[in-house]
């Protein structure tokens, strides 16, 4: 699976969760500790790709793996926050207004 694929499936599913502050939260402050997270994965592959959908292993490998990569995640999930926050103050807004 290409990368920004992967990348934006990962964004997608977190924002859909709306878990995106915890997301930008975690990966942010071990983003020192990705690399050895990704070696930690590589290691446990082969008994995770029993449990988990196919490639999921190996896509989450070379994301933590490549800094580029999780930056752009951080940038996806950052600017969607953004936008999501201020989406919902308006509807907030809105709400209000109404009563």
């Amino acid at each position: 699976m290409p990368t920004n694929i992967f990348v934006e499936k990962v964004a997608n599913r977190i924002i859909e969760l709306r878990l995106t502050a915890p997301a930008i939260l975690l990966l942010e402050a071990h983003k020192p500790l990705a690399f050895l997270g990704s070696q930690l994965l590589l290691v446990a592959q082969p008994i995770l790709d029993i449990f988990l959908p196919q490639n999921l292993a190996g896509n989450t490998v070379d994301l933590l793996a490549d800094p580029d990569q999780l930056e752009q995640l951080l940038t996806r999930l950052e600017t969607t926050g953004t936008l999501s926050t201020a989406s919902n103050e308006t509807a907030i807004g809105f709400e209000r207004d109404n009563l």
